[in-house]
């Protein structure tokens, strides 16, 4: 029975996808822990620590297929951690091979290099959707480097955009992320192997080689120091993808308020019956954003989660380890969730470049405000400027007129400018600022994706 919305029949593909869940699947876990035992005979081998023989056959019979899961999942509950019986099935189907399973390690370090193999794949998953989302939004941001609409400010009217210039800063975001990612990756693929208190006793003088061995066989890094309770880099890993999916969420907030009846300014993709209303024939809500927006608070609870844990007792915590076991999948599901509905809504956005122009035109030259004071600032001065131009809008506001309008009854303004420039100013698609050109800029540097 499914008791979350991760294991939901309804809300599964929602809130995780397919791909992400089979990373972090029982059988994938299980068989990571089998693949990590698998190389540690192979690494003991290479080192002589033990027969190379009885590595080839624990390479061979230890198989997921062979297990008896009910009895792993029965001993798992009475031993608290599920190590100790996967070792006493695999040294009995391994035979006379079987005494050299998990010889001189400790149930974390199995455990710790079995969820950096699961966090290595999920990482190339991130990395991927990421890269993808990073496409999308660059062409967008090219497409409508020119299109003109309203910038908002405490979500009122401030002055002229680009909508390419909305993207380019979206696209800021996640370039950064790619950069974090290539950062995080090496401090993070760090596999553990260290013994019961970290210090590699039972393998006497051969304790750093045979560590050296073992990563090399599963293509990890070597961990500078043993980190039983040193957390930071599943720390910083959960963490990244609170960023991520919280950069996701502010796309998904500004998509769903231009969404709204009022502005109409661009719309997720349609596919007939997605977003309606059981009572409202007329609705079309923002499903993807709304999942992209929830998802944002879940990691970062993990994320906080996962900060918590790092704050351990002495060489082997009490409890804070057994919380990485719900914030690890859960961040990922929930990050691989949002990056999904982020390619899908961004791939079929639906912009609406004439809303977006008969909302910049709704306040009738308000938004360049600013850009009539400048104007005016050579002949009056910046203070006195402000104080005419803050007077024609009130009078604008009052008697419902442009600005243009107030402005000419006022008679400051057509006293310095003529009328001509005086409606060029009053033109919001004529104070777009460099908006252009930083979309070109955020398109040209080093690094930017392919499109």
């Amino acid at each position: 029975m499914s008791t979350t919305v991760f294991d939901s029949t309804l809300f599964r593909d929602m809130f995780g996808t397919a791909e992400m869940r089979g990373v972090f699947s029982d059988q994938a876990l299980i068989e990571r822990y089998i693949e990590v035992e698998v190389a540690l005979a192979k690494a003991e081998a290479r080192c002589g620590v033990i027969p190379v023989e009885a590595a080839a056959q624990i390479a061979e019979l230890s198989r997921y297929e062979s297990l008896d899961l009910a009895l792993m999942q029965h001993e798992t509950e009475i031993v608290g951690y599920p190590i100790l019986p996967l070792v006493e099935q695999l040294s009995k189907l391994c035979g006379e091979a079987g005494r050299y399973v998990h010889w001189g390690a400790t149930t974390q370090d199995i455990m710790d290099t079995a969820v950096v193999l699961q966090v290595r794949a999920a990482l190339a998953i991130v990395e991927r959707d990421v890269q993808a989302v990073r496409g999308l939004l660059a062409e967008l941001a090219q497409r409508y480097r020119d299109t003109p609409m309203a910038g908002r400010t405490h979500l009122q009217h401030a002055l002229p955009i680009t909508f390419g210039y909305k993207c380019a800063v979206w696209l800021s975001m996640f370039d950064r992320h790619a950069e974090r990612l290539v950062e995080l990756r090496p401090r993070v693929e760090i596999g553990q192997f260290a013994g019961a208190a970290g210090t590699l006793a039972s393998l006497g003088d051969k304790g750093l080689e045979v560590q050296a061995a073992l990563m090399d066989e599963l293509g990890l890094g070597e961990p500078q120091a043993t980190w039983h309770v040193a957390r930071d880099g599943l720390a910083e890993t959960l963490n990244f993808l609170g960023l991520v999916s919280a950069s996701l969420g502010k796309v998904a907030l500004d998509v769903m308020m231009m969404m709204t009846s009022e502005l109409g300014e661009v719309y997720e993709p349609f596919v007939k019956g997605r977003g309606a209303s059981s009572t409202m024939p007329q609705k079309r809500n923002p499903i993807s954003c709304e999942l992209m927006y929830a998802a944002a608070k879940g990691v970062r609870q993990q994320a906080g989660l996962m900060l918590d844990a790092m704050i351990q007792d002495f060489e082997r915590s009490t409890g804070p380890w057994q919380a990485e076991w719900i914030a690890i999948p859960e961040a990922f599901a929930l990050t691989a969730a949002s990056l999904g509905q982020a390619r899908f809504m961004l791939a079929g956005l639906e912009v609406r470049t004439e809303r977006m122009r008969k909302n910049l035109d709704m306040t009738q030259g308000l938004i360049v405000a600013e850009a009539v004071m400048m104007g005016l600032a050579p002949a009056l001065g910046r203070q006195v400027a402000h104080d005419v131009v803050y007077a024609a809008c009130r009078l604008a506001n009052d008697q419902g007129i442009s600005l243009l309008q107030a402005l000419q009854a006022q008679g400051e303004a057509t006293a310095r400018l003529d009328l001509a420039t005086l409606e060029r100013l009053c033109d919001p698609a004529n104070y777009l600022g460099l908006a252009p050109q930083m979309v070109d800029l955020a398109l040209a540097r080093p690094g930017a994706v392919a499109r």
